[in-house]
């Protein structure tokens, strides 16, 4: 039967609990929550020793707080127990509750397993339910207070100052306080984490903003051009950043660069390399226009800036200088395909040009033998033939069917034959070719023989100035080497080319002077045609024969004199 008093016991008892249970509450850390937690049985429960195990992560327990004996603190903390010693004991003795007790009768077969104890030999008990010194009592801990949840640890309790086997109420209580302090510790567990991870995301901004910044100092202050774009939507391309490098190479003020995309400064020669480039990243070499108009050699090298979630979203472009590389180069090309001293296209370049018009199949030039049209032709009109390489040339309508007027034709690969003027000379039929005069100054070997070579260059350069001037743009001056030179002039025809050979000659006739006397030579011409089926070897034997024709057909005199 319940006594008068113990109302008053248990009331006091409560108030204890809540002082203790309150400040599990306060405490600002794990190992500040642990301790609180042993410090709580032996402040507010009525027992002297208690001692609280906790799960590691590898499932063993260790010691982590103990409350009561430093003696003990000293013996057991950061000592560790297997987990399967812990199962064993939490499987066996009697059940109260949550609680498990076993008996000193019991607990004799547990002496000589690894979890870390306090627990001493003493005298058989004097009544039923006194407290003996092997006697054990656990209270198992579990997330989040719930019985039957994960274990977290388990509460180790002895000595109860009352010396008996703890009563119902302080069961209940034990029971209670034990789902509070597991409550407490995953509390304390969470804050733990919360604060780790805002620390860890605190360093992880501070090296953010310190990447950025250092990335912010590295593209203000390269030395090389440096730029951001965007990449896709309707916005695509627009630069939304650029360094004072770039800004000074192109002459524009950082705000006004905003305004543009690459696509809009690139050389229009180069918008599809640029356009290759801004798709694919990588490297090109192209042209920008500055704001005075004029343009500028650039290595540009992109690379794309992916987004994780979203793909590409930036272009980061690296934009070098390198006109003066540029510069270089051409000189060297120049100097390769041009003659150092007039300038001149150089004979290999004449070459050059002259094979690019030609192709090794010559255009058919007639019908059948009985006079019939071409294969092919449409009877009464124009009509098509396909010459023996498979070329597709094409002829306007003419009277009777017999040899079509020679024309430029276009083959299925996208030459465009060339075709000589009849060879009539009579007959201008209106046809235009591509004539090839080749010149050979007459007298030029006694002025180097008498003044030097010295004189021989000047007039060797100023005889280029007055062949080039006398030419159409677009026209080709070529100096194939001495005192031979080549002009082609496509479009001409047999008349034509006569005439230019007439007024080239009499250009070259005036006096030259130097070196402050006057000098004079004449020049002879023969005139060659190009035309597919021909080599630009056998175009210029062609013309240099037909030239040495006329040099002979005039006597010195009159050469000298044009």
């Amino acid at each position: 039967m319940e006594t008068e008093s113990e109302p008053y016991i248990r009331l006091a008892t409560l108030r204890q609990l809540h002082q203790v249970v309150a400040g599990l509450n306060t405490a600002r850390s794990l190992a500040d929550t642990l301790q609180a937690v042993a410090d709580g049985v032996t402040a507010g429960l009525g027992f002297e020793l208690s001692a609280v195990n906790l799960v590691r992560p590898d499932g063993d327990l260790v010691v982590a707080a103990v409350g009561g004996s430093a003696g003990a603190e000293a013996l057991m903390a950061g000592r560790v127990g297997s987990r399967r010693s812990w199962e064993r004991r939490l499987s066996m003795g009697e059940r109260w509750g949550d609680l498990r007790f076993i008996p000193y009768s019991e607990g004799w077969v547990l002496d000589d397993d690894d979890v870390p104890q306090w627990h001493t030999p003493g005298p058989a008990p004097r009544f039923p339910d006194e407290w003996h010194p092997m006697d054990r009592l656990f209270a198992p801990l579990y997330a989040a207070g719930a019985s039957g949840g994960e274990l977290i640890g388990v509460l180790s309790v002895d000595k109860p100052r009352n010396g008996r086997h703890p009563g119902a109420w302080a069961r209940e209580a034990l029971q209670m306080y034990a789902f509070h302090a597991a409550v407490a510790i995953g509390n304390a567990r969470l804050r733990g984490n919360m604060q780790r991870a805002l620390l860890r995301l605190e360093r992880e901004q501070q090296a953010l903003r310190a990447s950025e910044e250092s990335f912010r100092q590295a593209f203000e202050y390269a030395p090389s051009g440096m730029a951001i774009a965007e990449m896709g939507g309707d916005q695509h391309g627009r630069l939304l950043r650029t360094n004072d490098a770039l800004c000074r190479l192109l002459g524009r003020q950082a705000s006004a660069m905003r305004r543009y995309s690459f696509s809009d400064l690139v050389h229009p020669e180069d918008i599809g390399t640029l356009l290759r480039t801004s798709a694919e990243g990588g490297r090109a070499e192209l042209r920008l226009a500055r704001r005075d108009g004029s343009y500028v050699w650039v290595s540009l090298r992109n690379s794309v800036v992916a987004d994780a979630a979203d793909g590409p979203r930036f272009l980061l472009t690296h934009v070098e200088d390198i006109e003066e590389r540029k510069r270089h180069e051409l000189q060297l090309a120049h100097r390769a395909s041009h003659d150092s001293l007039t300038g001149l296209p150089n004979s290999a370049e004449l070459r050059a040009r002259l094979a690019a018009r030609l192709c090794a199949t010559p255009p058919r030039p007639g019908g059948d033998e009985d006079g019939g049209a071409p294969d092919g032709a449409l009877a009464g009109g124009g009509g098509v033939y396909v010459d023996a390489a498979g070329h597709l040339h094409g002829f306007d309508e003419f009277e009777c069917f017999g040899t079509p007027p020679p024309v430029e034709t276009t083959a299925f690969d996208g030459h465009v034959h060339t075709v000589p003027p009849n060879e009539d000379s009579a007959a201008d039929d209106g046809h235009k070719g591509l004539a090839v005069l080749f010149c050979d100054l007459d007298g030029f070997k006694s002025i180097n023989d008498r003044f030097g070579h010295h004189a021989g260059d000047a007039v060797l350069i100023e005889v280029a100035r007055r062949l080039t001037n006398g030419v159409r743009e677009g026209d080709t001056v070529a100096r194939l080497g001495g005192d031979e030179f080549v002009v082609l002039a496509d479009g001409l025809g047999r008349a034509d080319a006569a005439d230019l050979a007439v007024r080239l000659r009499n250009a070259i006739i005036p006096p030259i002077r130097v070196d402050g006397r006057a000098v004079r030579v004449g020049a002879s011409f023969g005139i060659g045609w190009a035309g597919c089926g021909m080599s630009a070897e056998e175009v210029l034997h062609s013309a240099d024969q037909r030239m040495y024709i006329e040099k002979r057909s005039r006597s010195k005199d009159r050469r000298r004199a044009g």
